[in-house]
């Protein structure tokens, strides 16, 4: 069957374009000070582990040959960015990061809107949370690449029965399950850490902080929230990340809230987990746990996407493909944040992306605004007054909520 006369011009136009373009990145651009750019070679800064890397180079190498992409690998990437910022002669030209960090870089004006860069419709088939992770005030400033959540994590061995569909029934498990004396817990969780607290306060309609830097720590549903948390907190231990991993990890919790990166060590300690998403468990009101969700993907900076547009839009153009989720989710078990790329049977078959990827429907990206930075610390004070202390949670939350509106202003 012969295609159709307008996909045919179609792929015909692409490919003189792109072979136009090969010629003029061949062609340096003469520089202010009088140097040269070399306008194919990208370089990209990081901080992410060696096998997402990897499979990010071999893909491009081979979607997009025209263009040289370099990764570079910082240990301290958000302060490297501060430092260099819009010097041409010392940023990088694209760089992969945490959506949460994008306010901060924004507000800097150092970054280009991917959406310029991206053709229209490239990223349709993308999972919307991850869209409204990587956006801020109406701009695209990231091309979202994969996302990490919480999880349901629990040990074949120990755990009896089916996974509970709603968080009454699993206090009910919990408590009956429990021996707090003999240092045994069905379920443990970090319950006085802001970001696994999140579930319960997103889904009681509560929140941290909203996109207008409003702090939420005395609002009515973050009380409500915080309140029913207490409650699972007195059967989960001490709430810190040590001792709730190390008890899942010896045999001693049934089961663990927590993200993938939990996984590697659950492994190591030889035990035959499953794995479930939180959005399948009910909360009294009806709405489901919504925990946090971050975001990993590309970001552009100004100075780059003004000299090297071109060559940044044929990098881009590849990373837009489902191909690349499709690499990351079998090279380094990352969910990715095209829909599509959940298509491929692989993929599918991976019970850890699946659960994270179905948690999607419900998970809230954290806030990207740069005064969320200064959050974590009045909230996660007010859940160890109340989880640890035995304090009164309204009167815990406006203390939380003082010290956050100082943080926020000190800021200024």
């Amino acid at each position: 069957m012969r295609p159709p006369i307008r996909a045919f011009w179609r792929c015909v136009m692409k490919r003189i374009i792109s072979l136009l373009l090969v010629a003029t990145l061949l062609v340096p651009l003469a520089a202010c000070g009088g140097g040269s750019v070399e306008t194919n070679k990208l370089t990209v800064w990081h901080d992410k582990e060696d096998a997402v890397i990897e499979a990010l180079s071999a893909y491009l190498a081979e979607a997009a040959p025209e263009v040289e992409v370099v990764f570079e690998k910082k240990t301290s990437l958000t302060d490297s960015l501060k430092l260099v910022g819009n010097d041409p002669g010392s940023a990088p030209d694209m760089f992969i990061f945490a959506h949460d960090k994008i306010g901060v870089f924004a507000e800097m004006g150092i970054l280009a809107d991917v959406n310029t860069l991206l053709a229209e419709g490239a990223l349709d088939n993308w999972l919307p949370m991850t869209i409204e992770a990587a956006s801020y005030k109406g701009m695209l400033y990231q091309l979202p690449l994969y996302f990490e959540t919480l999880l349901f994590i629990y040990n074949k061995a120990l755990w009896q029965g089916d996974i509970p569909a709603t968080t009454e029934e699993l206090y009910e498990y919990m408590a009956a399950n429990t021996d707090t004396a003999a240092g045994t817990y069905a379920v443990v969780n970090q319950h006085s850490t802001a970001y696994n607290v999140s579930p319960f306060i997103n889904g009681f309609g509560g929140y941290i902080i909203d996109e207008n830097a409003n702090p939420g720590l005395n609002d009515a549903k973050t009380i409500e929230a915080v309140e029913y948390n207490k409650k699972f907190a007195a059967l989960q231990a001490d709430g810190d990340y040590n001792t709730v991993t190390t008890l899942f990890n010896e045999g001693k919790a049934a089961a663990i809230i927590g993200g993938p990166w939990l996984v590697s060590g659950i492994r190591a300690a030889g035990i035959d987990f499953g794995v479930a998403s939180l959005s399948d468990m009910t909360l009294p009101n009806g709405n489901a746990l919504a925990p946090y969700s971050g975001v990993q993907g590309v970001g552009v900076m100004k100075v780059a996407a003004e000299a090297k547009g071109e060559a940044i839009a044929l990098a881009l153009e590849a990373l837009a493909s489902p191909e690349v989720g499709i690499a990351l989710a079998k090279s380094s078990g990352c969910a990715p944040a095209s829909v599509a790329a959940y298509d491929d049977p692989d993929v599918a078959a991976d019970e850890i992306i699946a659960a994270i990827g179905h948690t999607a429907e419900t998970a809230q990206p954290m806030p990207n605004i740069a005064e969320m930075s200064v959050m974590w610390g009045p909230a996660e004070s007010m859940l160890a007054a109340v989880n640890k202390n035995g304090e009164d949670v309204a009167s815990a939350a406006e203390t939380a909520q003082a010290a956050a509106l100082q943080a926020i202003a000190d800021m200024q």
